[in-house]
């Protein structure tokens, strides 16, 4: 999943407010635990191609940390399916560690300029096609994943809500999926872990530096299983990451089922 120059640059500020909101906005929606003496963090994983994911899951599991979880039906490194029959043992462990689950679309496509009221603008980047989507048809795009997830691990906890992928929506997406009892979820600025950067330009000990030098209390950290472009996998320096934000005294939280 190769990160476009013109996504880049709306990392920060995409998502309409969403994925930058100030941490002080967040603080009701904390547990309090009185062991986060530096706070409460957020790591959601988007679904990615899965070449990292049994490391990752090792990882937190091995740490006592609990992940959001994103999912939507991707094209993975073995040539399957993210939400294929093969995934099902892997959902249903990260189910019953009670990790929690929400829609990252089902077909994983991008959302344009909204072509009319009530309408989506739905397309491919692969070159699969585009479709415009009314109300219900967003409503059962952004089902699908849920429900072929609970297909495999009835147990999952599933949460009301959703993020786009690449974080880029619309007005009307955000209207019409509201509509359907989904609030989007970003991420916060200093939240975005890296892991979709050329490792040429962005080397891993680069982008742990700057997470642990940045990231502060209430944040949503974002990340995925694998990402095919990245020739220096992220899940090398994940435990790393872990590591440090657990010693500076951070805590891991599942997101509260109306968002952060």
């Amino acid at each position: 999943m190769r990160l476009p120059s013109s996504r880049r640059g709306l990392l920060c500020v995409a998502l309409g407010g969403l994925a930058a909101q100030p941490a002080a906005s967040q603080a009701l929606s904390r547990p309090a635990l009185a062991q986060c003496r530096a706070g409460t963090l957020y790591l959601t994983i988007d679904t990615g191609w899965g070449r990292e994911a049994e490391d990752i899951a090792a990882a937190m599991r091995a740490r006592d940390v609990r992940a959001t979880l994103f999912v939507a039906d991707e094209p993975d490194y073995r040539g399957g399916r993210t939400l294929g029959e093969g995934w099902a043992p892997f959902w249903r462990a990260r189910a019953a560690e009670s990790h929690a689950f929400a829609s990252h679309t089902f077909r994983h496509w991008y959302f344009g300029a909204d072509p009319g009221p009530g309408r989506v603008r739905y397309a491919s980047r692969r070159g699969e096609g585009a479709v415009v989507l009314d109300g219900a048809g967003l409503c059962a795009e952004l089902a699908r994943p849920v429900d072929a997830l609970r297909a495999m691990a009835p147990e999952a906890r599933i949460l009301p809500l959703w993020r786009a992928p690449g974080g880029r929506t619309s007005p009307n997406a955000l209207r019409l999926a509201a509509a359907c009892g989904l609030r989007h979820q970003g991420w916060t600025a200093n939240g975005f872990l890296g892991d979709e950067l050329d490792s040429a330009a962005h080397p891993n000990a680069a982008l742990l530096a700057r997470a642990l030098g940045a990231i502060r209390d209430g944040e949503v950290l974002v990340m995925h299983w694998g990402v095919r472009s990245r020739r220096e996998p992220y899940g090398l320096v994940f435990p790393a990451l872990l590591d440090g934000l657990l010693a500076k005294g951070f805590c891991f939280a599942t997101l509260p089922a109306q968002g952060a």
